[in-house]
C-alpha cells in the first residue's frame, strides 16, 4: 500500500487496530440487517404469488357477477345504481421494517346512502356484483402495496450488499495492510536502532 502520510507510531498502529474492529461490528450489523431484509423480502415474493394466483378467478367471478346482473336487473338499473356509488378512497401511510420505510394503504369507501336503503333499494345479482368488485378492488391495492414494498426492500438490500462490500473488500483490507507497514517499519526502526547501539557501544569499548 502507499505510504503516503501514513504515521508509523504506535498510537497511530493502535488507532488503526481499533478503526477495523470497529469496521467488523459495523459490518456484521450490515449482515444482520441484509439477513431480516432478505426474509422479509422472500415473505412478500410469496404473498404477492398468492395473490396473483387469486386475481385471475376474482376478475373472472366479477366479471360474471355483472353478466348476471345486466340480465337480471337490466343495462339501465345496473347503470343507474353503479352512478349511486360512493367513492372508495386510498390512505398512504408508512410503516418501518428494520430502517425501510414502505407503504401501507387503506381502503375506505364513502356512501351516499345508508346501508338499510341499499339492501332494500338494490337488487341482490347487483349487490353481489357490487361486492365481487370491491373485493376485486381490495386485491389490486393489496397487491400493488406489496409489489411496492418489495421494490424498496430490494433497493434496500442491493444497498447493503454495496457497503458491506466496500467495507469487506476494501475498507478493511486497507486498513489491515496499513497497520502492517506500520508495524514493519517499526521493525525496521527498532532494528535501526539496535544495530546503532551496538556499533557505538563497540566504539566505547574500543576506547
Amino acid at each position: 500500500m502507499p505510504n503516503i502520510n501514513i504515521k508509523t507510531t504506535r498510537i497511530e498502529m493502535i488507532r488503526t487496530k481499533n478503526r477495523i474492529k470497529v469496521a467488523s461490528k459495523g459490518l456484521s450489523l450490515l449482515k444482520m440487517k441484509r439477513a431480516s431484509l432478505v426474509l422479509e423480502f422472500f415473505n412478500l415474493a410469496r404473498q404477492i404469488q398468492m395473490l396473483r394466483a387469486n386475481l385471475r378467478s376474482s376478475v373472472q367471478t366479477a366479471t360474471d357477477s355483472t353478466k348476471i346482473a345486466d340480465i337480471l336487473a337490466g343495462r339501465i338499473n345496473l347503470e343507474r345504481i353503479a352512478a349511486e356509488q360512493g367513492t372508495m378512497l386510498v390512505g398512504v401511510e408508512a410503516k418501518n421494517v428494520m430502517g425501510v420505510r414502505i407503504p401501507n394503504l387503506d381502503v375506505n369507501q364513502t356512501d351516499h346512502f345508508s346501508r338499510s336503503y341499499e339492501l332494500i333499494s338494490v337488487p341482490t345479482a347487483v349487490e353481489d356484483a357490487r361486492k365481487s368488485y370491491k373485493l376485486l378492488f381490495r386485491l389490486l391495492i393489496e397487491i400493488a402495496e406489496k409489489e411496492n414494498s418489495l421494490r424498496k426492500l430490494l433497493y434496500e438490500i442491493e444497498k447493503l450488499n454495496r457497503r458491506s462490500n466496500a467495507i469487506e473488500n476494501v475498507v478493511i483490507p486497507n486498513m489491515q495492510e496499513k497497520v502492517l507497514y506500520i508495524k514493519q517499519r517499526l521493525e525496521d526502526i527498532e532494528r535501526d536502532q539496535t544495530v546503532s547501539l551496538k556499533f557505538i557501544k563497540g566504539k566505547i569499548n574500543a576506547q
